[in-house]
């Protein structure tokens, strides 16, 4: 059934449960243009929905054994959320990679913490107990996004920049940032002659919306993440080599003139709204129907996922390792793919692979303003703040002292959330 995804050679902590599918340039200060071929790119302000303004503090749950929970060398593992120690409670977006943790602040900075053996977190670390508490990486831009994946991290600057740091990885070990197999330490520039809106990061692939509504791509192609790679190069580049996946492209589609306004990421997966029309395009991995694709067939170039009924006015989408979950214009929560460990949401009485948007009952009515998914978890938050979660148990993700899967959403409680 599908095809498989190659393991990572990176040693990691495994979940029992979990099953494998199934098988430079330097930093430099702000500028108000870019040189490029001669030429001068304009440069001003971005802005685009996603870019988060509303201030907060830090919490984290789960296993942390590298230091991916940020709070300090004594504590592997939380069950409820703890408070992470920030110099400030002002963070407006902070996102999970594999092993690493990324905070953006209102003022533009960005903290990192977890594993750092491949350059993720941007910052030099001298010792371990350094990777395991917040630290500050050393950039002069002001950052207004992040991104992360598992051993890359991404920030986008306020005039539409994209820089990173890490490394992308494949079935064999690393494949490097901007050149064959080298890791980056701390960020380096990426796509200097665009003015990019957005990014987001898959496992070990990155997408960047531009001004212009178009999409460039870089990272690993196996599975067809990239969308503009074909099958026969996939692979560490074929004979065109690594350098065709690391040297950003533009995704094209068949319809002449599409512009986009918003793209999101699974692990192994992309989605782009179109501008205008709402219509879906997806490609990538959809061996359990992730996709929105009723035939289990991978797709190397975007498809316009019907399923995805355009009329809903979708706002989210996020996608797990077999799974993804959305939200359209209303507040509802839908989810398809894979059915095992409750990731779907849709209680055990309905527990089978869903290969078009499904609406979580529990959740209707309940008007939703963010969704996400892990793994085989996935997470929702209420207009009043409320956390909801779902999905594999057994790595304290969910917010439970038990360790066995949740098939419905679940509300997330604890001392840190009673006033938040």
């Amino acid at each position: 059934m599908g095809r498989s995804v190659g393991s990572s050679a990176r040693k990691r902590p495994q979940d029992d449960k979990a099953k494998q599918s199934d098988g430079g340039t330097k930093k430099s200060k702000l500028e108000t243009s870019t040189v490029t071929n001669g030429e001068a790119l304009s440069r001003k302000k971005i802005s685009h929905v996603s870019h988060a303004k509303i201030p907060g503090c830090v919490l984290a749950m789960g296993e942390g054994d590298t230091g991916q929970l940020g709070l300090g060398p004594d504590i592997m593992e939380k069950v409820k959320p703890a408070k992470v120690g920030l110099p400030k409670d002002n963070v407006v977006q902070v996102y999970a990679g594999g092993m690493h943790t990324v905070c953006l602040t209102d003022a533009g900075e960005v903290y990192t913490f977890g594993c750092n053996d491949e350059g993720a977190l941007g910052r030099l670390t001298s010792d371990e107990d350094e990777c395991m508490v917040p630290g500050r990486v050393d950039m002069t831009e002001h950052i207004v996004q992040i991104s992360a994946g598992d051993s890359h991290t991404a920030f986008l600057t306020d005039d539409g920049r994209v820089f990173a740091c890490g490394t992308f990885r494949d079935a064999n070990g690393p494949i490097g940032l901007v050149s064959g197999n080298k890791i980056e330490k701390t960020p380096v520039e990426l796509l200097p002659d665009q003015v990019v809106l957005k990014i987001s990061s898959g496992t070990d692939h990155l997408v960047c919306l531009t001004d212009k509504g178009e999409i460039f791509t870089l990272g690993c192609a196996d599975q067809g993440q990239l969308g503009r790679v074909t099958e026969c190069f996939a692979v560490r580049g074929g004979r065109k080599g690594i350098g065709y996946l690391l040297i950003p492209g533009q995704v094209h589609v068949r319809k002449r003139g599409a512009h986009f306004c918003d793209v999101w990421t699974g692990q192994y997966t992309t989605f782009a709204q179109e501008k205008n029309t709402d219509i879906i395009y997806a490609w990538g991995l959809n061996n359990y129907y992730q996709l929105g694709f009723a035939d289990m067939v991978n797709r190397f170039m975007p498809s316009t996922s019907t399923s995805f009924d355009k009329s809903l006015g979708w706002t989210q989408i996020s996608g797990g390792q077999h799974h993804a979950i959305a939200l359209d214009k209303s507040g509802d929560v839908y989810t398809l793919g894979r059915k095992e460990y409750g990731r779907l949401g849709v209680g055990k009485e309905n527990l089978e692979e869903k290969s078009e948007p499904c609406a979580i009952k529990t959740l209707q009515g309940k008007k939703c303003r963010m969704v996400n998914a892990g793994t085989a978890v996935s997470f929702a938050v209420l207009e009043d703040g409320k956390i909801y979660a779902w999905g594999m148990g057994s790595t304290r993700q969910l917010g439970q002292s038990e360790e066995d899967d949740i098939y419905e959403p679940q509300q997330v409680m604890g001392k840190q959330l009673e006033q938040r």
